[in-house]
């Protein structure tokens, strides 16, 4: 069984960190109503969806990918690279602690998990505004005994690696090369974004379905053009925060 990990909007999200946009207006109420839909989405695909209470104190709290990195022999609880963040791994632990052992990035390491592109037993992590060398070397020595590889990857122009990649299918992944160097991902299939929706890059796969942002039509025709499954929802407000569909949801076998 799929375990999706989400947390209610805060209704202070309008006081977000924000790298790369500038700041406007965001309907809280839009965004509790669209992040719904999203859980909505996740539970359609099978996951059983844990939902955490608001944090009216923690404005990014919503973006609980970044807290915690995954993998089926223990989750890595991150040191988020935004001082404002670093409090919301405390709930993420203790939601994750049933279900895995535990290993906390230390200083001077900061890793968001939106860094972490994990494809089979390698996990690539942006070396970012948010992510630095450290937190990859603490990772590797964590998850080198369990087989994994990990690797850093230069990022520019966005806030996160998986703004600009992310994987849509077994052997493919959804890229903007603009923001990275595409050669890093020379192994596997390659569709580019549409150059005029250049944040299209993120999306969530599960299982054979991919949950994808309405808001860019021109690069979902071109998943759709490879046979990729495409299960549609409005994230418009969450995005206004530089969130995207796999920000809002940590995603792991039960075990």
């Amino acid at each position: 069984m799929l375990i999706a990990v989400t947390r209610e909007v805060s209704p202070a999200i309008w006081r977000c960190e924000l790298t790369h946009l500038e700041r406007v207006g965001i309907d809280v109420n839009l965004a509790k109503a669209q992040h719904l839909q999203y859980e909505e989405c996740l539970a359609a695909l099978g996951c059983q969806v844990h939902r955490l209470p608001a944090e009216p104190d923690l404005p990014d709290s919503v973006f609980v990918e970044d807290c915690a990195i995954v993998v089926d022999e223990l989750a890595i609880i991150t040191r988020p690279g935004a001082d404002s963040r670093r409090p919301e791994t405390i709930s993420i632990a203790s939601a994750l602690e049933p279900y895995r052992k535990l290993f906390h990035i230390q200083a001077p390491g900061t890793v968001d998990g939106g860094d972490v592109l994990r494809v089979g037993k390698t996990l690539f992590v942006g070396l970012s505004s948010r992510s630095n060398q450290p937190a990859i070397e603490q990772m590797q020595n964590a998850l080198r005994p369990h087989g994994y590889t990990v690797e850093g990857v230069k990022v520019s122009g966005c806030l996160h690696l998986k703004s600009a990649v992310t994987q849509v299918a077994s052997d493919t992944l959804l890229i903007n090369p603009n923001w990275l160097d595409a050669r890093t991902f020379s192994d596997w299939n390659l569709i580019e974004v549409d150059a005029s929706e250049p944040y299209a890059g993120n999306a969530l796969l599960i299982g054979e379905t991919v949950i994808y942002p309405a808001s860019f039509p021109r690069t979902r025709e071109r998943l759709e053009a490879r046979s990729i499954r495409i299960m549609t929802v409005d994230v418009s407000e969450l995005a206004k925060a530089e969130g995207a569909v796999t920000c809002c949801s940590l995603i792991f076998e039960r075990r």
